[in-house]
């Protein structure tokens, strides 16, 4: 951000990824057509290898190599003893190698071919049910949806806009009750409201007020029907959290100058969510739900003048001018140059309790300040809890926090606290990679080494632990509230959008959804390294990697190079292309109880309808992708939940921005919505 005249490359009329112009305006502010924030230089793996042969011969180099797949090796027995980690793949070499024969449980079911329908296609044999949607009621007292008279007292007793993240989280042992913890990313004004009622240039207040009741999250009880489906149900638990809900600041930052406003001289209470992405549920039974694209909200960074500041608004994406939504307007706190802490106060890992309807939700500080797509925890060997996290940006990076203190077993409110505590003392880390191939073969084609993988290892680097910073020329304060700035001084490795990162609860291993980068390779920009391996990325990958949680080292490969398998840049884990769904732009995944991959995907590129797909990750058939369904035109597929019987995904912007748009789930106004598909038998899903 800058007040200089054309900083910022003018708006595109025309986008790179399969989205509309409109949803890129409203979801993340145009952010594709703006140069990535990330202007550091740090060396990319081409660099690395040059660097390394030239230092020490080709010798040395094929050293390295033989050190990565002894590494595999080595790492067998971190996760889960009875699973090799990273184990060589039969077949591998060419992505036409091998085809697995018998369907893999979980997945077996005839996949849905690509399709534009404005439905939801599931496989034959399967049953599909609208849980609820845009508007529908969750608190007492709240009307029925009347998209022609919206308000902002009925919106904020109704579930949200735009569904991203979708928890289902059991109340008892029996799985019957349940609590539906839902995120509600953003709102599209113009979709929102009828044709000619809303002016972009001069929103009402009424408006606004509904866009901030349409944010935030919504908790729900959701009862097992008697025919297997969900059945949402008046319950005290029932929540909505919106921008003007209080949540509590902790960790290191809390109380820190960087976050105080004259609203709140203390810095330790914050106004609100926003722009909450993906998430995870928690071992303790909460959630946890990333603030993404929060820099959209903020308006006139140009009025700023303090060069420090400046370059730190740059780094997370602040524009000029006025925003889209004109929040400024109605609330200075929107506005940089009058409350310049504000922003400051967003980006951050948030946590809801459902077991407590009254509890305070929380920022937790000690995760670090950036575009958090989500949270997702594992449980270490030793007990110490584990977070990883993606900076849904071109050229940003992985994280992960360790925590001091140890997991407490149990859904009680005592476990809950404790908990819920761990993750405000620990080591923040940034990730670095590096890939095993001669730098000549990783040349942005996506062709494959001759190794026959994309695969490394990997170095986690410390940010911060407590009030200790490991940054030269950053205070602990400074490292998590400005973390990116952070990252880039300490060399960490510049990938292409790293979207939801979960752990495997089956092999123990960590997957990464990257969801593209056409910017990868353009002039000026970070080349092709070996976990990024095309220019131009459009259609994204997956990355896999080993570890405990608590060591600093790792190893890694990438499962899938997505894209149209008939294309000579796109792998499939070693198996047979000819026998592989398409899939482009993997956003979140999940996992079934058999370990299965499910991934879901966001701007397909390939000119079909987004969907969900399911992928083996052991065995013969590793890399076997088949689309389980597709979300209606111009919808993003969110979530997902996979359990043995019932899947979720949230349906998020039907037909937003486009032509002739769309009218599902009910064949009038355009909603947003959960649905829940199920084998009409009853069955397992996939078997």
């Amino acid at each position: 951000m800058s007040a200089e005249p054309g900083r910022f490359l003018p708006l595109l009329t025309t986008h790179r990824t399969g989205r509309s112009p409109v949803t890129c305006e409203y979801r993340c502010g145009n952010q594709c057509s703006h140069p990535a924030p990330n202007t550091s230089d740090n060396e990319y793996f081409g660099d690395v290898v040059r660097s390394v042969v030239s230092r020490r011969g080709a010798l040395r180099a094929g050293g390295v190599m033989a050190a990565t797949a002894a590494g595999f090796a080595a790492l067998s027995g971190t996760a889960a003893a009875e699973v090799p980690a990273l184990a060589a793949n039969p077949g591998r070499g060419n992505g036409h190698g091998r085809s697995g024969g018998s369907a893999v449980p979980g997945t077996d079911f005839a996949p849905v071919a690509p399709n534009t329908r404005d439905a939801v296609t599931v496989p034959d044999g399967y049953e599909q049910q609208v849980v609820i949607r845009w508007g529908d009621p969750v608190l007492p007292g709240a009307p029925e949806f009347d998209v022609n008279n919206q308000t902002a007292a009925a919106q904020a007793k109704q579930f949200g806009y735009n569904n991203d993240f979708v928890g289902l989280i059991p109340q008892d042992g029996s799985g019957k009750r349940n609590f539906l913890v839902v995120n509600h990313e953003y709102t599209t004004e113009t979709e929102m409201f009828p044709e000619g009622t809303y002016d972009e240039a001069n929103p009402t207040e009424e408006q606004v007020r509904i866009a901030w009741a349409a944010h935030g999250l919504s908790v729900v009880q959701a009862d097992r029907a008697r025919d297997g489906g969900l059945e949402v149900k008046p319950s005290r638990y029932n929540r909505r959290i919106t921008i003007d809900t209080e949540f509590e600041v902790r960790g290191p930052a809390a109380g820190s100058d960087l976050l105080k406003t004259s609203a709140d001289p203390t810095g330790t209470v914050v106004r609100g969510t926003q722009n909450n992405c993906a998430g995870g549920v928690t071992p303790w039974g909460t959630v946890l739900s990333g603030e993404e694209n929060f820099h959209q909200y903020f308006a006139h960074g140009e009025r700023v003048t303090d060069p420090g500041e400046v370059e730190r608004l740059e780094r997370y994406g602040l524009v000029s001018g006025e925003t889209s939504r004109k929040w400024e307007r109605f609330d200075k706190r929107w506005d940089v140059s009058q409350e310049p802490n504000e922003v400051h106060r967003f980006g951050w890992v948030v946590e809801i309790d459902p077991n407590d309807p009254n509890a305070k939700p929380v920022k937790h500080t000690a995760l670090g300040r950036f575009k958090h797509e989500a949270a997702n925890v594992k449980i270490a060997r030793d007990g110490r809890v584990v977070v990883y996290s993606g900076d849904d940006e071109r050229f940003d990076y992985i994280y992960k926090f360790v925590s001091n203190g140890r997991y407490k077993p149990g859904r009680s409110a005592h476990a809950r606290r404790h908990n819920m505590a761990l993750l405000d003392e620990g080591t923040l880390y940034v990730a670095k990679f590096t890939g095993n191939s001669p730098a000549s073969e990783i040349d942005g084609s996506g062709r494959l080494p001759s190794d026959g993988e994309f695969d490394g290892t990997g170095e986690w680097l410390p940010l911060a632990s407590g009030d200790e910073s490991f940054v030269d020329g950053f205070t602990a304060e400074e490292v998590y509230v400005f973390t990116r700035l952070a990252a880039d001084k300490v060399g960490a490795t510049k990938m292409d959008r790293p979207e939801d990162i979960e752990p495997n609860p089956v092999n123990g291993r960590i997957y990464a959804a990257l969801t593209n980068n056409t910017d990868r390779g353009a002039s000026g920009e970070a080349g092709a390294d070996e976990p990024n391996p095309r220019n131009g990325n459009k259609n994204g990958h997956v990355l896999e990697w080993d570890e405990d949680g608590t060591e600093t080292t790792f190893v890694w490969r990438l499962l899938l190079v997505c894209g149209d398998p008939s294309a000579a840049d796109t792998y499939f884990g070693g198996f047979d292309k000819s026998q592989v769904s398409p899939i482009s732009c993997p956003d979140n995944v999940a996992f079934d109880g058999y370990g299965n991959l499910w991934i879901s995907t966001d701007g397909n590129a390939l000119g079909s309808n987004d969907g969900l797909f399911s992928v083996p990750v052991t065995g013969p058939n590793r890399g076997e992708v088949k689309q389980f369904l597709t979300v209606p035109v111009g919808a993003e597929t969110c979530g997902p939940v996979v359990r043995d019987d019932i899947v979720l995904v949230a349906v998020q912007h039907p037909g937003e921005g486009g032509e002739p748009g769309s009218s599902w789930p009910d064949g009038g106004h355009a909603r947003p919505a959960i649905v829940a598909v199920r084998k009409s038998d009853g069955g397992r899903i996939g078997a």
